[in-house]
């Protein structure tokens, strides 16, 4: 069997950034739904939200292969 421990935890810390990434769409829906002409206003956050939960899932997966060293 051939693998690595920390690519197996990268794909369950990828669970999160998942998670994260659909609360934020959520709650933008949500307050678009509630009041339509704020959409323009709280796009740019709605972005920056995303971003900033997939850098994090990026950084995760830089740090899974740099401390993994060879199997």
């Amino acid at each position: 069997m051939e693998g690595s421990v920390n690519v197996i935890g990268y794909g369950l810390a990828a669970i999160g950034p998942g998670i994260g990434v659909a609360l934020i769409f959520a709650a933008w829906i949500t307050a678009t739904a509630r009041q339509p002409e704020s959409a323009g206003i709280t796009r740019p956050m709605l972005f920056m939200g995303f971003a900033l939960v997939e850098v994090l899932a990026l950084f995760g997966l830089v740090l899974a292969f740099a401390l993994g060293g060879t199997a």
